[in-house]
């Protein structure tokens, strides 16, 4: 989040109408909920962490243990159940 100075963003009229409400306090203005993005939707975090889990989902079912894969990808067993339990 970055500070502008609200004489070089608003209009001198909008600004005046700002003053009425509140003047020389900082005002946080949220972005609109359609330019919010999901999570990992700018680094394709979501996709990775998918893709992972598809890969853990495969190994298990293909026999290997929890304890295993809790030990190749760096989680816990709890989170190695949560990944194959899982209902789809």
């Amino acid at each position: 989040m970055k500070y502008s100075k609200a004489e070089s963003v608003f209009p001198e009229e909008l600004l005046r109408i700002i003053q009425q409400y509140v003047q020389g306090e900082l005002v946080y203005i949220p972005k609109r909920k359609e330019a919010h993005l999901k999570w990992g939707e700018k680094t394709q975090s979501k996709s990775k962490v998918s893709a992972r889990n598809a890969e853990i989902n495969s190994l298990f079912h293909n026999g290997v243990s929890i304890e295993e894969l809790a030990e190749r990808y760096f989680l816990s067993c709890e989170s190695i159940k949560k990944i194959v339990y899982k209902k789809n």
